[in-house]
């Protein structure tokens, strides 16, 4: 399946066979298998949203390879039509926890700054919470951030954003398709407890050339796609760059000068060797900057940060009949973080570096096989070779001369899975699975087996049930230092010391569609028990342990520990995807508690990320062609945080330097024994578009981020006032406008 325009594949067009029960969908790729009832002919119907809807009828009495390419509606259409659109039906198959995200409606989202975030658009969907005001972050189910799976064109991205959270690395104009999976995982997915964000890079336009773009107030964007060789193969480059440090310039002194900004870039090429043989190469490169001198007459300090991702896939697709084919996968993905900070006081000199790197390597190959109507196959198998440089260091310059950083840690992770669709009845589906997967290292070795399941058994033909059951390991962890509002993520491997993480996760649910299947319902409970999650310890951070000072590289175990959470809950979705009025409603009602023997007295607290409830309203709606409005209300229940319950007399060491303080010994009294004040934020936007004969389209697109102005608290804080101790508030964003010229040619 194809664009008629661009030519490029059309990942879940639908496929029915009319007056027949038979029906699928294209895969990521835009291929389909599909066997029917033999007889004389058969009338095919081909879908999709915001395309043209094509039938066919095709002679059955023998194997037919059929290569459809669907047209885009018209600009002008009606309503009455555009309701008529047709798209993957909820009720159908055994899919249960997954949302998939026009990429129309994640642009139509009024964001921060006017940045198009796909991971914000992310957390207005049920289930899942923002980490804090702005941030990008994503709690799923009650998980950390650390344990979702990000995906660009099955290449892994360690961590996704930009601007220490606030934005995301994923630039929506490079994106083809996104989806998120919470739970009911297939088989082919492993590796993290919580979630899936499964995107993918545009194919390109291999008929002619194309170019988009947009000028913010901090970041510009541009997208270039078009033909190497005309019909046979494409292109796509996409870049983004802020200009923060340029804007920061005229504002700072002579004694300080600071600077920030990122930049990435997303690419693909794509060769159509012949009908049976196509390759291509995608990849992602992004990088945050930002460095700071501070000067006095006492002290000269300066600090250089850095931190990014490099994610690249080669892919082989190849048919081998009508009813097998494979992938073909080489895929490189690097992580690296790294600070350096020296603080020059008087005649002593004192420094830090801190330092995370993650380096993978992977091979995967993977078997589709339609065995019938009624029974599909899935058989793969993935092997990651993983580099890791887990580092974090406080050294005093006279002392520290001579070290090696290099701290190489290796493991092989591989994973071997089987998965099977069938409908042992007409109105059941069942996807049932199992994964295989090890993890070795030099000192240890782990196999697990993961057992996945899923089901929808059809009440009527718009309404199903569907529940399903996963258990995941993750080998690979992430441990987070709070406080300081930077992304201080320590990735580190499973070893002795360090065991796998695993989640037992079962969920159950009824889906439903309305008005002709534009309109889709759900309604879901889930219940997740984690086993081993990794965490510091009480007080332990990366820069504060004695080992870090006497040069100890492996120091990051000691101030590690694992635990064990509980996370339930039920989930409310209505979602409209097309059509003049779109958007969606989303309601999460859920509980997350954790357990460290080292943490809390041993005693259960609830997670940081813990909301009981969430609510998210979005609307878009189109006056005309020319005029899009847009409006997001959301609503959480405040973070659970710890709040000091008294303070006593005492000093306190600076970990940074050598100096000492009178300070206030602070009893914090039980973990997060209180909440935050509730978070509730409007943001609106409008679009003025203009559509040139010439095919060239401009937009203006003015949106407002918290509309009014609603003082949510970003952190809280001690300080004295008449003779005792106080919390106050910070808030960091206030009502916001922001304006964008969007262009295409």
């Amino acid at each position: 399946m194809r664009d008629a325009g661009t030519k490029a594949a059309l990942p879940g067009v639908m496929i029915l066979v009319s007056n027949g029960g038979e029906g699928t969908t294209t895969d990521a790729k835009g291929y389909y298998n599909l066997s029917v009832s033999p007889s004389d002919s058969a009338e095919i119907t081909f879908s999709f949203i915001g395309y043209k809807t094509v039938k066919k009828v095709i002679s059955v009495k023998s194997d037919v390879r059929l290569d459809i390419s669907l047209g885009e509606e018209a600009a002008e259409i009606k309503e009455i039509i555009v309701e008529g659109k047709k798209y993957k039906s909820v009720s159908d198959g055994a899919d249960i926890s997954n949302i998939e995200i026009p990429i129309d409606q994640i642009k139509d989202v009024p964001t921060l700054m006017g940045e198009k975030d796909v991971l914000k658009t992310i957390q207005l969907m049920p289930g899942v919470q923002k980490g804090g005001e702005g941030t990008a972050g994503l709690y799923v189910r009650g998980g950390g951030p650390g344990e979702n799976l990000f995906l660009l064109d099955n290449a892994i991205v360690y961590n996704p954003y930009h601007l220490f959270g606030f934005f995301s690395s994923f630039n929506g104009d490079a994106l083809q398709r996104v989806e998120l999976i919470k739970g009911g995982f297939p088989s082919k997915y492993g590796g993290r407890l919580s979630s899936v964000v499964d995107m993918e890079i545009r194919n390109g336009n291999n008929e002619k050339i194309h170019a988009e773009g947009g000028i913010g107030l901090i970041a510009s964007r541009l997208t270039v796609e078009g033909p190497i060789k005309k019909g046979k193969s494409s292109f796509i480059v996409s870049g983004r760059r802020t200009y923060l440090d340029a804007l920061m310039f005229p504002f700072l002194s002579s004694e300080t000068k600071a600077g920030y900004y990122f930049y990435d870039f997303n690419w693909k090429f794509n060769f159509d060797i012949n009908p049976k043989n196509r390759i291509y190469l995608s990849g992602y490169f992004g990088r945050d900057k930002f460095f700071a001198i501070f000067k006095d007459s006492y002290s000269d300090t300066r600090a250089w940060l850095k931190w990014g991702n490099t994610a690249s896939t080669l892919a082989w697709d190849h048919i081998f009949n009508e009813k097998i084919s494979s992938q073909t996968s080489l895929i490189y993905s690097n992580y690296i973080f790294d600070i350096n900070n020296e603080e020059k006081y008087q005649d002593e000199v004192n420094k830090l570096r801190y330092c995370s790197n993650v380096k993978d390597i992977s091979l995967k190959h993977e078997f589709n096989i339609s065995a019938s109507s009624s029974h599909s196959l899935k058989i793969g198998l993935i092997s990651t070779l993983h580099t890791f440089k887990p580092e974090a260091v406080v050294y005093h310059e006279e002392n520290f001369n001579d070290v090696n950083f290099d701290n190489k840690i290796r493991a092989l992770e591989s994973s071997v899975y089987v998965q099977d669709i069938f409908k042992p009845v007409p109105r059941l589906t069942i996807n049932a699975g199992i994964r295989l997967s090890s993890y070795i290292t030099k000192d240890k070795n782990y196999l697990f087996p993961e057992p996945r399941i899923s089901a929808g058994y059809k009440i009527r033909e718009d309404i199903a049930v569907k529940g399903g059951f996963a258990i995941m390991n993750q080998y690979v962890h992430q441990a987070t230092s709070g406080g300081l509002g930077l992304p201080l993520d320590l990735w580190v491997p499973t070893s002795e010391n360090i065991k796998p993480a695993q989640s037992r996760q079962l969920s159950l649910g009824l889906t439903k569609d309305f008005r002709g299947k534009n309109v889709v319902g759900s309604i879901e409970g889930f219940y997740k028990k984690t086993n081993r999650s990794v965490g510091f310890k009480e007080g332990a951070s990366f820069f504060l342990s004695e080992e870090m000072v006497e040069k100890d590289k492996n120091s990051w175990k000691k101030n590690l520990t694992q635990g064990q959470g509980w996370s339930y809950g039920l989930e409310f979705l209505l979602h409209k995807k097309a059509g003049k009025f779109s958007g969606w409603i989303g309601y999460t009602l859920s509980w997350t508690q954790l357990q460290f023997d080292s943490v809390n007295y041993g005693k259960k607290f609830y997670a940081r990320y813990d909301r009981r409830h969430d609510i998210s309203l979005v609307s878009i709606y189109k006056f005309s062609d020319n005029v899009h409005f847009s409006a997001t209300w959301v609503y959480g229940t405040g973070n659970a945080i710890t709040i000091p319950n008294a303070s006593y007399g005492g000093i306190a060491h600076n970990p940074g330097s050598s100096t000492y303080g009178g300070r206030d010994l602070i009893d914090f009294g039980g973990k997060n024994e209180y909440r935050m004040k509730p978070y509730h934020r409007l943001d609106v936007g409008i679009k003025f578009i203009k559509k040139f004969s010439s095919g060239r389209e401009r937009t203006w697109d003015l949106s407002i981020y918290n509309a009014y102005s609603r003082k949510n608290p970003y952190f809280y804080y001690m300080t004295a006032e008449g003779g005792r101790n106080v919390i106050k508030q910070v808030s960091l964003f206030p009502i916001i406008p922001s304006i964008t010229y969007n262009f295409k040619f």
